[in-house]
């Protein structure tokens, strides 16, 4: 291989990976003086010069001619005068003796190390740029391909072709992709495997994710007249967002919405129908945990000095406020930043007229109590109000279990 066909094929390779011609020409002239030293000790005494586009490399040794027996031949910038003489019969001492390299002089095996270490800087090149290009775009939403669909993660491909990753717990639990398909998501994080590597992990369940498609749907957020405060999901199932308007002009939550709900419904369908309640925030903390518990109505709010909140509510509204799968007070919870506790209010029954499930330890089995309890229901009552129809669509329990819960309690109010 000569000099030409080592500097067109590295060119023509990293030409390909978008880099310039000034950096390929670096590039080859570092490994070129490394070659040099290797063979010579050292590069001091030499000119390298590079050019890329046309594929010409000149490597010159210059030395100093110095007589026969001085003291000084045998440094590596000196020649003797017989040997200079041997080139040009004219030269003198003292003058430079300027002698071409050629690539064929360190040999096949060196000049092959040589390519293989250029591909590699170019290669290490393409992986800092990769990892500088992503980490500075972390939080930001990208579409890509999807290349290969795994059991544990998906591969996907960007328009460059670099390999993205987008794990299983980064998709939301209704995703569905085929080879091809495009999506979205958001880059979550950018990790050095091994230190070396550059590895993109993307998400689709990350309130950033969500973030981002707000701003993407609504101006007034681009336009830093509305402000996002606060997010916080159950990807797949439900999301409260948390926003404040600068403009007393706008209403936040009509502008989210948008007209019939053309603006949240975009958002809707790219997170495959997670429903999305957008609340106005407030200073207020009360009149926000109302907001927050929406469409449950609170009859009263209480702040305990621990930190939690207990809000009481009517019996029909209990339900609703803890919401299917108990995701609405969780939400809240996570939103407000303060842990809530739901109670019925007290002064819509007579303590005498209602029985606390517990006492049915007995005749209900332990865990069945405990699905009654997680969807709010505490007393007999509170599940004969709620009614065999809601009961089935709230909770877990089986039509059989309900209509023997239903008739046990009946006949408990009966006798």
């Amino acid at each position: 291989m000569n000099s030409a066909e080592l500097i067109s094929s590295f060119a023509e390779f990293a030409r390909e990976k978008n880099m310039d011609k000034t950096r390929i020409s670096e590039m080859l002239e570092e490994v070129m003086r490394a070659m040099i030293r290797k063979k010579y000790g050292s590069d001091e005494n030499f000119d390298v010069i590079v050019n890329a586009e046309s594929g010409d490399l000149e490597m010159r040794r210059v030395r100093t001619i110095v007589a026969d027996d001085s003291e000084d031949l045998g440094l590596p910038d000196t020649v003797s005068l017989s040997e200079a003489r041997k080139v040009e019969p004219d030269f003198e001492i003292g003058e430079e003796f300027a002698e071409d390299i050629k690539l064929e002089d360190f040999g096949r095996r060196i000049v092959l190390t040589a390519r293989q270490t250029l591909i590699q800087k170019i290669k290490d090149i393409e992986k800092d740029s990769f990892y500088r290009k992503y980490s500075e775009q972390q939080g930001d939403i990208i579409t890509a391909e999807v290349y290969q669909v795994l059991g544990r993660e998906i591969i996907l491909l960007d328009k460059e072709g670099n390999e993205l990753v987008l794990p299983k717990g980064e998709q939301i639990p209704k995703d569905r992709f085929r080879k091809g398909d495009v999506i979205r998501a958001v880059i979550h994080k950018v990790d050095l495997i091994n230190g070396v590597n550059p590895k993109v992990i993307l998400s689709r369940t990350s309130p950033e994710f969500l973030e981002r498609l707000f701003e993407q749907e609504i101006p007034e957020i681009t336009d830093g007249l509305i402000a996002i405060r606060k997010i916080v999901r159950e990807p797949g199932e439900r999301a409260k967002v948390a926003v404040e308007s600068f403009d007393d002009r706008i209403d936040p939550v009509g502008a989210c919405v948008g007209m019939k709900g053309s603006r949240i419904h975009s958002i809707v369908r790219e997170l495959n129908n997670e429903n999305i309640d957008v609340i106005n925030y407030t200073d207020n903390l009360e009149l926000y945990i109302s907001r927050t518990l929406n469409p449950a109505r609170i009859s009263s709010t209480k702040v305990e000095e621990n930190g939690r909140v207990s809000v009481f509510l009517k019996p029909d509204q209990v339900p609703l406020a803890i919401g299917k799968g108990g995701f609405n007070i969780k939400l809240a919870s996570r939103l407000v930043g303060m842990e809530i506790d739901v109670f019925r209010d007290a002064e819509d029954f007579e303590e005498e007229d209602d029985v606390e499930l517990v006492e049915f330890e007995g005749e209900i089995e332990n865990w069945i109590l405990e699905e009654l309890s997680r969807i709010g229901l505490d007393t007999a009552r509170s599940v004969l109000d709620l009614g065999r129809a809601e009961l089935i669509k709230r909770s877990d329990l089986e039509e059989e279990t309900i209509d023997y819960l239903l008739d046990l309690l009946q006949k408990e109010f009966e006798e």
